[in-house]
């Protein structure tokens, strides 16, 4: 299970949905005379709803004549509103999506695709061809990557003394790694909070040379079960062991302040570098950030799309929705806004503009982010559809798993079995 720290940063926090009047995109759009009028969702934290809304204000003094109405909220309240939008055929004209959905709206002829766009409303000059194709679904680009994240363990170096270690070394292995956690265990410390079962098992299986799906996105990317069982095996073994915390233990979690890696006593976090500048700032400690365990972690290793803005297909506003989304991309001083808090820019130039800005935890990120992109290896397609089932399926049974109702054999076929039900939809 994932501490409850990731799921905050990543997904956001303590946010209602509000609205409000905001601007308009394109660094050199103009804007014109004609009035337009754009709505824009997004989920997070209140960190990034409140810079957010600086961007839009910023882009209005650009395009006084445009308007954008904001709808926003934490992770799990945000899908529940768009549900209902997408299936009455209103979408937001500019909507934040992220991996796991993106193949559900893509596929189903909800988003527009955006390839028309690049060159032309959208600057893509700066951006890399990887980078562009971070949205690339069948065809068509129906999402425009907002800035790249990489896998890591983020920790405090102080409670990793205090667990009677001295240091991570860049190349640890998995023997390493369960070793520290028994050594940390001796001293009254976790090594973690568990790994993130869709986004850490997807990992695994790279660096043994299989992916989570297969390339249909109709049926899994593995067929030896015994996979399923080292990995999460090894995991749970960790929480019977006491080394790792139990799910009631993770349960009692209800915000930053609750969280272990925060009160030191846990040494860190496995999750995405965007996500370690407010760990670090609870935490309020000096922090590092260590890579992916071995063997096979430059397989493993990905550059992944944070999240994407999408347009709807159904905007009548599509060619303004793209002129903002340039704006939120490609202008200097929008981007000294957000910082790269949705993860390190695309843009070449921003990236450079951005570095004598960064504080010295925006630098790290940023740094481990290039180390990354030299030990990598290209990211997977995108999520197939039914993807959140299949996320939610294995959520569930590793959660059994860890709480010792099921065994990992016969997780392993229970997940082999409700996935398959799930994707064999996509014909």
């Amino acid at each position: 299970m994932a501490s409850a720290l990731m799921l905050a940063t990543a997904c956001g926090s303590n946010a209602g949905t509000n609205s409000e009047t905001g601007t308009n995109a394109g660094t050199n759009s103009g804007g014109g005379d004609k009035p337009i009028t754009l709505r824009m969702a997004w989920w997070g934290s209140e960190a990034r709803h409140e810079y957010t809304k600086k961007v839009i204000d910023l882009y209005k003094t650009k395009n006084p004549n445009v308007t954008i109405e904001v709808e926003y909220a934490n992770y799990d309240d945000y899908w529940k509103k768009i549900a209902p939008q997408a299936a009455a055929n209103e979408l937001p004209d500019i909507m934040q999506i992220d991996t796991g959905y993106y193949a559900q709206y893509a596929g189903k002829g909800q988003l527009a695709d955006l390839t028309p766009y690049f060159g032309k409303e959208i600057d893509v000059t700066n951006i890399s061809e990887n980078a562009l194709n971070g949205g690339k679904l069948g065809d068509g680009v129906y999402g425009m990557n907002l800035g790249v994240n990489s896998l890591g363990f983020q920790y405090d170096p102080a409670t990793l003394a205090k667990a009677g270690i001295d240091s991570i070394p860049e190349n640890w292995s998995w023997d390493d790694y369960l070793s520290m956690a028994a050594k940390a265990k001796e001293n009254g410390i976790y090594i973690d909070g568990g790994m993130r079962a869709e986004v850490f098992f997807g990992y695994y299986l790279r660096t043994v040379g299989k992916k989570l799906y297969n390339e249909a996105g109709n049926g899994l990317g593995y067929e030896d079960d015994q996979l399923f069982v080292d990995f999460f095996g090894k995991l749970a073994d960790l929480v019977k062991s006491g080394a790792a915390p139990t799910p009631d233990t993770l349960a009692q979690i209800k915000g930053v302040e609750d969280d272990m890696t925060v009160k030191g006593t846990q040494v860190g976090v496995w999750q995405w570098s965007n996500q370690f500048v407010a760990l670090q700032q609870a935490v309020n400690r000096p922090m590092k950030i260590a890579p992916m365990l071995n063997p096979g972690a430059k397989e493993g290793l990905y550059l992944k799309p944070s999240m994407f803005f999408s347009i709807s297909k159904n905007s009548k506003a599509k060619e303004e929705a793209a002129k903002f989304i340039n704006f939120f991309v490609n202008d200097a001083d929008a981007n000294k806004l957000i910082l790269g808090e949705r993860g390190v820019p695309v843009s070449s130039v921003i990236k450079e503009e951005l570095k004598p800005l960064l504080s010295p935890e925006q630098v790290q990120v940023f740094d481990y982010v290039a180390w990354s992109e030299e030990n990598s290896s290209p990211m997977d397609p995108v999520d197939p559809i039914g993807a959140i089932e299949v996320f939610a399926s294995l959520k569930s049974l590793t959660e059994q798993l860890n709480y010792g109702q099921i065994s990992a054999e016969d997780a392993a076929k229970k997940f082999r079995s409700e996935a398959e039900n799930v994707l064999k939809k996509n014909k």
